[in-house]
């Protein structure tokens, strides 16, 4: 593939959408069926999952290096996962402020220190989702506040083994696997 000449517009946008309709809602979710010309200049129509939050993701690491895990059963897959803490930021709450209160909220820890790792998007195929994953560090425990409808479990398991249990499928959350292998990649560690 030869590179794009000078001035070819990479963000132009080669679908024309005629009509959007909201086909199904509720309190977290929005469903689209867009009628739209395809790139390929014939009629077609596209389907949008569109979140109402901004997801967020906590890789909350101890000073033994080990990663705090949060264990539930996702309904939406009908098994157990065991993830990093993550959740969804409302649109009057920024994504550190909504990834600290999930972090407290899911597991009752608090991290004096915060960054930025990844910013991402998820299954871009039918969902506009975007979201932001951060490094936390320098915990401190605390009580948990799950939401009434999260039965949660919470661990701390070593940073190379959690590598090992993504590798072997047990960490199979998108999120989670970002962010270990985000931080695997800025230490080096063979993912």
């Amino acid at each position: 593939m030869s590179a794009p000449a000078d001035g070819d517009d990479r963000e132009r946008n080669p679908w024309i959408r005629h009509r959007r309709e909201v086909v199904y809602e509720n309190a977290w979710i929005e469903v689209w069926h867009d009628e739209v010309t395809r790139p390929d200049g014939e009629a077609g129509v596209y389907g949008v999952v569109h979140p109402r939050t901004h997801a967020v993701g906590v890789v909350a690491i101890d000073d033994a290096d080990r990663v705090l895990l949060v264990g539930q059963y996702r309904y939406t897959l009908g098994r157990y996962s065991w993830e990093i803490p993550e959740g969804g930021v409302p649109p009057n709450e920024g994504p550190l402020e909504g990834a600290q209160r999930e972090l407290a909220e899911e597991t009752g820890y608090a991290a004096a220190s915060w960054r930025e790792i990844l910013r991402f998007s998820l299954s871009n195929s039918v969902t506009d989702e975007t979201g932001t994953l951060f490094l936390a560090e320098e915990l401190t425990a605390g009580v948990a506040h799950p939401e009434a409808t999260e039965e949660l479990d919470v661990r701390l398991v070593a940073f190379d083994e959690c590598l090992a249990m993504a590798k072997r499928g047990e960490l199979f959350d998108s999120i989670t696997q970002l962010g270990l292998f985000r931080l695997a990649l800025e230490r080096g560690t063979p993912a």
